[in-house]
């Protein structure tokens, strides 16, 4: 679960904004490639910038469920 929302918080708004630049892209009938990566490069950077705190929180919590279980099973 720790996994799957760390991978939501990165790739929804890089969802959007891809989608948001390709609507413009088919607009405009400009199809140049970096057009599209580089908006999505910087939304990248910022939500981890953003969401380091909770991404690096809830992979301390998965790490400490994972040894939990590894303790138990090794029993």
């Amino acid at each position: 679960m720790a996994l799957t929302l760390i991978c939501v918080m990165l790739l929804v708004p890089m969802t959007i904004i891809g989608l948001i630049i390709s609507m413009m892209q088919a607009a405009t009938s400009v199809s140049e490639q970096s057009l599209s990566f580089v908006p999505k490069l910087i939304a990248l950077g910022v939500c981890l910038v953003v969401f380091e705190g909770a991404a690096i929180g809830l992979l301390m919590e998965f790490t400490v469920k994972l040894f939990g279980v590894i303790a138990r099973i090794r029993r």
